[in-house]
């Protein structure tokens, strides 16, 4: 009586066990069960950005106003983008990048240099639309004009990460 565990099996001149290439057994290695075979998960759903809940972030107010801050003087030169970049989502890190070289070059052709800008934090505004998302609006004063900047944190892996920001 034949063992099924050792079907497929076969001793060689040398008595090494070896597969026995049978076109079942061939099949199986040429990659078509591979492919039929469906994935149990999602590798993005585990290995992706995970959403955190607003209970486990920390008080978003003191990253409002400092992201404000920052991104403020980094549009009028006195501060590089890198040092916030930690703090935005990708899209914003492209759209402030774009702005950063416009307002360079503006100061380029009037011959200005980058100073520091001297301006005071207005009212802060925070809204909480759903869970791990807040959205806020800081209206910031100058000695020229009144601004806006309007911010849209998520909750990502455990921080506060900006994916809108916009300064008006």
């Amino acid at each position: 009586m034949r063992n099924p565990r050792w079907e497929g099996w076969h001793r060689n001149r040398s008595g090494r066990l070896r597969m026995t290439t049978t076109p079942a057994a061939s099949s199986a290695f040429d990659g078509t069960a591979a492919r039929q075979l469906a994935p149990r998960f999602a590798a993005d759903d585990f290995f992706d950005q995970q959403p955190t809940s607003t209970a486990a972030l920390p008080d978003p107010r003191p990253l409002v106003e400092n992201l404000t801050r920052c991104v403020i003087e980094i549009l009028a030169g006195a501060r590089e983008l890198d040092q916030i970049a930690r703090w935005l989502d990708d899209g914003v890190y492209r759209h402030l990048l774009k702005r950063v070289v416009l307002s360079a070059r503006a100061r380029q052709a009037k011959g200005a240099q980058p100073l520091r800008p001297t301006f005071t934090i207005g009212s802060i505004v925070l809204c909480e639309p759903r869970d791990g998302v807040v959205e806020a609006t800081v209206v910031v004063r100058g000695r020229a004009r009144v601004r806006a900047v309007a911010l849209r944190l998520e909750g990502l892996d455990r921080r506060w990460r900006a994916t809108a920001l916009h300064v008006l």
